[in-house]
């Protein structure tokens, strides 16, 4: 008898990009064998990843290959929110969802709503076949504000754009100011970067209401109740201003409003700030002498701004106030100076080009915001909603106030297409559920919020199962609803290469995997904002045009500290550190670290309430309830309680999530969520 013997390819590498919603988008190296994506490592040719990726996408393979993946369409049998599904052919699945599309769209087309976010950053798999599909058909437009909108819209209102230093450039810092980010879980490359700095004898401040694993590696920690950072900023102007550690010459020449910002700093003594912030008037003046003395002895102060510091009524203000500092003391004059919260508005993207608002022929749909999606799903004056397609995005799990969300999403007269890798819980309320393909399956061109760098995603092996990529979805629905535009037939590599145009060599990104923007060290040493003047506008006309104060200011939460009897403590929602949003919950390995859902809260609080760690409580407010567990925990200050997210509803103890409670309330700017603007009550809960 004769052995049969197995001949097996050489393992070949694929580059790609991780497509999650994280600054770092590190470039990725897939092993691959026999068309069997063995593992996926950091690329070490690209400087910002280094060889190195976060503990969740170093097992993208487990997740691509979950025995949940979702690998066939499937059509509802139950009730909506059972689960309860049959699997049906491709062209059964969207035959159906077409006529009814089309049965919709005769009627009046804006009843038909695309809900999706940031499942994937990538430009092509994002917002490109599938925003010409709802363009041509005439679709409400989507507001996608959920996550940072309302600090996009400080930066543009004061720097001109989401603009700001190069990441690498921290190394060289001589102070740095972490300012609501825990860095080491959600933009580890960037401390990487803060800890050469500390090695070479830079000072690091963490700025947080919570202490996190960051906050705790700093050499100060400065616990500020949630949402009043624009307090402690105008203080910060205030010592500035008071000992004059300024940079006259530059706020002369680059800057505009500086009289009228002075005026409204010093009303703002540390003491005050101490008050409103309930942090010590002693670190004010600590860090804003730290600030000072860095312009004094010329040397760089950098500040890593990051997106938990806007999820607040003022969060746009907010913004504006800290971008402003760096102007005060001319940071920007060196390379490692000045302040980063997004790098995004450096990219050259066409968005014209890969969304091609042409189609809308000269039509002005109405615009529903994602992040009221609740409210907008219950409202029944016309056109009242009939048809949501959601793709790269969990709404049942991550919009505020959730009780509203899936009494939207149950409603039997709503039809409902999700576009997922599994079953969600939104997939739970859809009507029919598609399989798409994961990053390693499909072309992608991506830009960064933390980096310069564009990189380019390969397919590393072959669809799973029946799985699709979102735009192929799309074109096959275009096709469907008649629409012949030869756009609709754009391959994925064809709108790859349309994504940046001429500005970035697509033959550097199939080489190396990424390409670097051509950006100045130091932008911003002789001024050259992207704004209207020119200059860093601490006064924004435009603001003030739309009725809003032209200057940053400081504005109270809008469910502050001390104004209920009934919901004595503030409640923050920052991500567990093994889960990115509602990514990766269903990843066995992850969620066994996380354990099960948490609610963190301060001993002085938890003893106030007969509270230990392991004890199941109630955590509740106006809008519902939501039982976890407690963990008695430093990491509070107290009177803030830390629920943390975002867990699938269905792996709650009882159905949800701590976005039950959070709210529909809109920041005062970019019309963004409040997440962290929320009071709460805790109770023990029964056994």
């Amino acid at each position: 008898m004769t052995a049969t013997i197995t001949l097996h390819a050489e393992p070949t590498q694929v580059l790609g990009a991780c497509p999650h919603d994280c600054p770092d988008t590190c470039s990725l190296v897939t092993t691959v064998q026999d068309g069997v994506a063995l593992k996926v490592h950091g690329n070490p040719a690209h400087k910002h990843t280094d060889g190195v990726l976060c503990a969740k996408v170093s097992r993208y393979t487990e997740r691509t290959y979950h025995p949940d993946r979702l690998l066939t369409p499937m059509k509802r049998v139950g009730p909506k929110g059972a689960g309860q599904f049959e699997s049906v052919s491709w062209e059964s699945a969207l035959d159906d969802i077409g006529a009814r599309l089309a049965a919709i769209a005769a009627r009046n087309p804006e009843a038909i709503v695309p809900y999706s976010y940031a499942g994937t950053m990538g430009q092509v798999q994002g917002e490109s076949i599938a925003a010409r599909f709802f363009h041509k058909l005439g679709a409400s437009l989507l507001d996608r504000t959920i996550c940072s909108s309302a600090g996009g819209e400080g930066l543009v209102q004061t720097l001109g754009g989401k603009v700001g230093m190069k990441v690498e450039f921290f190394a060289e810092a001589r102070l740095i100011i972490i300012w609501g980010s825990n860095s080491i879980g959600s933009n580890l490359h960037f401390w990487r970067y803060a800890q050469q700095a500390k090695r070479a004898g830079a000072r690091l401040v963490c700025i947080d209401p919570r202490r996190t694993e960051t906050a705790e590696k700093c050499h100060e920690h400065i616990a500020l109740r949630p949402g009043t950072d624009a307090a402690l900023a105008l203080a910060l102007m205030h010592q500035l201003i008071t000992f004059d550690w300024l940079d006259h010459d530059y706020i002369a020449r680059h800057t505009l409003g500086w009289d009228a910002l002075r005026e409204r700093a010093l009303t703002w003594t540390p003491e005050r700030a101490a008050e409103v912030c309930g942090v010590p008037a002693a670190q004010i003046r600590r860090l804003a002498q730290d600030y000072g003395e860095c312009f004094l002895q010329k040397q760089p102060a950098a500040i890593r701004l990051n997106y938990g510091m806007q999820r607040t009524h003022g969060g746009g203000n907010a913004t504006r106030a800290v971008a402003s500092l760096p102007a005060l003391i001319g940071a920007w004059r060196h390379r490692a100076g000045g302040m980063l919260l997004s790098s995004s508005g450096q990219y050259p993207v066409d968005r014209a080009a890969l969304q091609r608002p042409d189609l809308l022929a000269g039509r002005w749909p109405r615009t529903i915001n994602m992040s009221t999606i609740g409210d907008a799903l219950l409202d029944p004056v016309a056109p009242k909603i009939e048809a949501v397609i959601v793709y790269n995005s969990n709404p049942v799990a991550v919009a505020p106030e959730s009780g509203k969300v899936v009494r939207g999403f149950a409603r039997e007269d709503l039809f409902t297409v999700v576009l997922e890798h599994f079953q969600t819980d939104t997939a739970d309320y859809a009507d029919y559920v598609l399989p798409a393909t994961t990053q390693l399956e499909h072309w992608d061109v991506h830009s960064s919020y933390g980096h310069t760098d564009a990189l380019l995603n390969q397919p590393a092996i072959a669809p799973l199962g029946q799985a699709r990529t979102n735009t192929q979805i799309f074109r096959e629905l275009a096709a469907r609803l008649g629409f012949t535009e030869p756009c609709f037939q754009d391959s994925d590599e064809t709108l790859c290469r349309a994504a940046f145009g001429d500005k970035v060599s697509f033959d550097t990104l199939l080489q190396h995997g990424f390409a670097t923007l051509p950006i100045a060290d130091a932008p911003f040493a002789e001024g050259n904002f992207p704004t209207p003047s020119g200059k860093c506008e601490f006064f924004s006309a435009r603001l003030a045009a739309q009725g809003q104060d032209g200057l940053p200011d400081y504005l109270p939460n809008h469910e502050a500290v001390g104004t209920s009897a009934d919901y004595p403590l503030a409640m923050i929602s920052p991500p567990a550190r093994n889960f990115l949003n509602s990514t990766f919950v269903n990843v066995t390995s992850l969620r066994a670290i996380e354990v099960e859902p948490l609610l963190e809260i301060n001993e002085a609080d938890a003893l106030a309430r007969g509270i230990a760690t392991g004890a199941t409580v109630r955590v509740f407010n106006s809008r519902g309830s939501y039982r976890c567990k407690a963990k008695v925990t430093a990491r509070a200050r107290a009177g803030v309680v830390h629920g943390m997210g975002i867990w699938w509803r269905k792996l709650g103890l009882d159905g949800t999530n701590v976005n039950e409670l959070t709210s529909q309330r809109l920041t005062d700017m970019g019309r963004a969520p409040t997440f962290y603007d929320c009071l709460v009550e805790v109770e023990l809960a029964d056994a």
